[in-house]
């Protein structure tokens, strides 16, 4: 089977990403994963919320829905906080 993954942001784009990745996974703007601490609290952070699947004959999708980490939570994840 065939297994095609995306993210899907909060205004519902989407991308095609080539890994999986699980929920409450942090991920930069093109759906790398992130480590912590963070670097800089001035980035563009998502948090995976949810994950759907869906299979037609021999293909599955997979979406991993993104919210977007507010800077205040960013603030605590960083090295030397911010």
């Amino acid at each position: 089977m065939i297994e095609t993954r995306f993210i899907v942001y909060p205004e519902g784009d989407t991308r095609e990403i080539e890994h999986a990745l699980r929920v409450n996974a942090l991920v930069d703007l093109n759906g790398g994963p992130l480590a912590l601490p963070l670097p800089s609290a001035r980035m563009i952070v998502y948090r995976v919320w949810k994950i759907t699947t869906s299979s037609e004959r021999h293909e599955q999708s997979v979406s991993y829905h993104l919210e977007q980490v507010a800077r205040p939570e960013l603030d605590g994840m960083c090295a030397r906080g911010g």
